[in-house]
């Protein structure tokens, strides 16, 4: 791993947990919690940033003025407006909701601003990464997108090379519509295949509008894919990429819900193998721009025994102090497990105590493997329009 050379922050305060559809709903706030508490216990020691409320004009650089109108109206009435998504059994409506979105927008566009403008190096916002909210409505658990607001923020600021990776299970689409068209942002999404997961969008030959061709890439995995077949396919699409783009700041969505255990989706991940995934983008920030990394949550249901661990890892490699797999959760973070939830929580940072190994993609590739073939079409459609030789 890369030395860290300059101050980290996570952006968090607990009312954050307010982004809340009800008990019933995948996407508890009790990950949150339970991430936030055992980054404490492990004494991580991120230094802490308050978390403001994005106000409308800041929300309306992305989002459409009927939209952002109707959450607030559905916040305060709580009748449903399907039109924009708000609703539906992955959008229940909440009260205060457009203020609990509106806060988790203004946390990551606070981390957007503390990289930026250097005061961080690396800044976190863990309850971020909603990116399938559609600039014209609510979508996949998404009321607004923070990370396209939080880009939009940069440009704005002048920025003119933006790379975002999301190695979420679902496919990046909300961030990628929004920047479809924008030849500045480059997205690249690694997710389960359309084919077999919401929003069953992120195909390989879908790679921007017109005048940015090449910068939206997608790599559609097959399901069962794990540790090492997606890293396998990650190392043969995202390094080259990056380095061929030269980003000014790197943006990157965590959700964690490629593990084995996640209830809602069929990748076979470790939390070693995330783990792996964070050292590696961590490595490309510093490589290719100066270190100027900010990181988001995303989705992730196993809410006890991966997200947890997984994102205290990423909030430590933020920090520049990465945990050792094998060190064990401490007793007190256990013990909040037993008596909040009644579950008993890992005992380790690690899954097996194995470190990932995949095969390079310079090795050559066979065909006859449908993750290979996922991986060639994405470098068939994109490596071109870098000029990038997309053969091994």
């Amino acid at each position: 791993m890369h030395e860290c050379s300059g101050p980290a922050t996570v952006v968090f305060d607990q009312s954050l947990t307010e982004y809340d559809f009800g008990p019933a709903h995948p996407l508890s706030p009790i990950r949150v919690d339970l991430t936030m508490r055992l980054a404490a216990d492990l004494g991580i020691g991120l230094r802490q940033v308050a978390a403001p409320v994005a106000d409308w004009d800041l929300l309306a650089t992305v989002h459409d003025q009927a939209m952002l109108e109707a959450v607030e109206r559905a916040s305060t009435t709580g009748v449903e407006d399907l039109g924009f998504g708000l609703g539906s059994d992955d959008n229940p409506i909440f009260k205060d909701m457009h203020h609990a979105s509106a806060h988790v927008v203004g946390a990551s566009v606070e981390a957007f601003r503390q990289v930026w403008s250097g005061e961080s190096l690396h800044s976190a916002n863990i309850t971020g990464g909603l990116h399938h909210a559609m600039p014209d409505r609510a979508s996949g658990f998404c009321i607004y997108n923070d990370v396209g607001v939080g880009i939009q923020s940069l440009l704005d600021q002048g920025a003119t090379k933006v790379a975002y990776v999301d190695v979420d299970v679902h496919h990046g689409d909300g961030v990628e519509r929004i920047f479809w068209d924008d030849p500045r942002v480059l997205t690249i999404s690694l997710h389960e295949t359309g084919q077999m997961l919401f929003p069953g969008t992120g195909n390989a030959a879908d790679v921007g509008g017109e005048g940015a061709e090449g910068t939206a890439v997608n790599v559609a995995l097959p399901p069962g894919t794990s540790d090492g077949g997606w890293l396998r396919a990650f190392h043969a699409v995202v390094p080259p990429l990056l380095r061929e783009w030269q980003p000014e700041i790197l943006v990157t969505q965590h959700g964690c819900d490629t593990h084995v255990d996640d209830p809602l989706a069929h990748l076979m991940l470790t939390v070693d193998g995330q783990r792996t995934t964070y050292l590696a983008l961590h490595d490309l920030a510093h490589e290719l721009c100066g270190g100027k990394w900010v990181a988001t949550g995303g989705g992730g249901y196993a809410l006890v025994d991966v997200v947890p661990r997984a994102w205290s890892h990423l909030l430590a490699i933020v920090a520049g102090r990465p945990i050792d797999p094998a060190t064990p959760t401490p007793e007190a973070w256990r013990e909040h497990v037993r008596s909040r939830l009644d579950r008993t929580a890992p005992l380790l940072m690690t899954d097996g105590g194995q470190t990932p190994v995949w095969r390079d993609w310079s090795e050559g590739y066979d065909p006859d493997t449908w993750l290979d073939r996922a991986v060639h079409s994405t470098r068939s459609e994109v490596f071109p329009l870098h000029g990038l030789d997309p053969f091994p």
